[in-house]
């Protein structure tokens, strides 16, 4: 095709600017910037937060180089891969947005310590939203320095208390796997699992004192295929606490101590929470936990909801207090506001191979509604005996019908 002479004159133009610009040296300043950017980066889509001005000192603030990593590998096609390495790396709440063009992973070998001026946070302190395929693993600690703010949970004394951050929050994320790492002292729960599908949390060890405030191991709620296995939790609050609208769920090799037990609820507390279904909690140990396997709804429950198709199977407890049990007049710190109201149906329990001691009397406690008494309830050996000597073992079975197979005659009170 043919040029015209103005079309050439343009031509030659861009040709002689290309030119003089070839023939020139980078800027240094930018010369740098790309040099920077290749390390950091490297092969296979790696950043490294400490090649990108995070530092291991473990009092330097690491947020800007944290989320520098995060942004450029959310951002980007293929796997991506973030890294912490060895080190104390201090960091304020980290807003982890999807969707993502590619999978990220994120390489836990240090450890990421949480800041502790509650000032910064507005919610959470590590809250990834909306990222699906996202793997965490490493050897690496989420340290979230509760003890230096525990003394702010008013929790105890009123429903509308101020929250203080949960550690590692996933929200909307599908088919995410959270292995080997620690989750250490959260300032509130150290994990909380909301409106997910197909979450596994696999090796990972959750600890905090036993008197911590609220400190939940495990939380999750409006999710459903979630599948905990091989993981150690010891904290103030519940181990694990499966929350309304939760459905699918397998807890297996698990163990627990200290901390409240495996829960399902509190249930009722808010308006129209969703059923709970499908859970399944299975060889499993209890040491020295304030309760067992749980079942908890409010008594002055706001909402109507029904929890069902539970099953417990090969559970070991070992000098537990209330091993097995169903509340449902939970009423933490007596701050209820009515009595016997209830609107949650509890149905299609099992208790399977329940063994093992009690520190209380009564092994078994299961406290249903007048209202909306518990049906379904199976006792399949279960063998708790009371670890004391002055009274016996015992169970206490209000507004509750099932069956009992095997296991201790003092137990099958149904």
């Amino acid at each position: 095709m043919a040029l015209s002479s103005n079309a050439l004159r343009i031509l030659f133009l861009v040709v002689l600017v290309c030119t003089a610009h070839a023939g020139k040296p980078a800027p240094k300043e930018k010369s740098e910037k790309k040099e920077g950017a290749a390390e950091a980066s490297g092969p296979g889509g790696s950043f490294d937060i400490s090649k990108l001005g995070g530092s291991g000192d473990g009092k330097t603030d690491s947020t800007k180089a944290f989320m520098e990593a995060w942004t450029s590998a959310c951002g980007k096609e293929g796997a991506q891969k973030i890294l912490i390495p060895k080190g104390d790396y201090l960091v304020g709440p980290l807003n982890l947005s999807g969707p993502c063009k590619g999978d990220v992973s994120i390489q836990l070998d240090g450890n990421l310590l949480g800041t502790t001026d509650l000032a910064q946070y507005k919610a959470n302190w590590i809250e990834i939203i909306k990222v699906d395929n996202l793997v965490i693993s490493g050897a690496g600690k989420l340290d979230g320095q509760g003890p230096k703010v525990w003394e702010n949970n008013k929790c105890n004394k009123k429903y509308d208390c101020k929250i203080l951050p949960n550690s590692l929050v996933l929200d909307f994320c599908n088919n995410a796997t959270v292995t080997g790492i620690t989750l250490l002292n959260a300032k509130f729960f150290h994990m909380n699992i909301f409106q997910c599908k197909g979450v596994t949390v696999k090796d990972v060890t959750v600890t905090a004192p036993g008197d911590s405030p609220n400190t939940d191991g495990i939380h999750m709620g409006d999710s459903s295929d979630v599948t905990i296995t091989g993981t150690t939790i010891g904290v103030g609050d519940d181990c694990i606490s499966i929350g309304p609208g939760t459905t699918g769920v397998n807890v297996t090799d698990v163990t627990c101590g200290p901390g409240h037990g495996i829960s399902i609820g509190s249930l009722g507390r808010y308006k129209d929470e969703k059923d709970v279904t499908d859970i399944n909690v299975k060889d499993c140990t209890l040491k020295k936990t304030t309760n067992g396997v749980r079942i908890k709804s409010y008594e002055d429950a706001a909402s109507v909801l029904t929890a069902s198709k539970i099953h417990y199977e090969n559970i070991q407890m070992d000098d537990v207090a209330n091993p097995i049990i169903i509340d449902m007049n939970y009423c933490p710190n007596k701050i209820c506001t009515a009595k016997g109201a209830s609107k949650v149906t509890v149905k299609d329990v099992t208790f399977k191979n329940i063994t093992g001691t009690s520190s209380t009397p009564e092994a078994v406690s299961l406290l249903c509604s007048e209202k909306i008494p518990c049906t379904g309830v199976t006792m399949d050996s279960v063998k708790v005996e009371y670890k004391g000597t002055n009274n016996k073992t015992m169970a206490v079975c209000n507004n509750a019908k099932g069956s009992v197979t095997g296991g201790l005659k003092e137990l099958a009170c149904l």
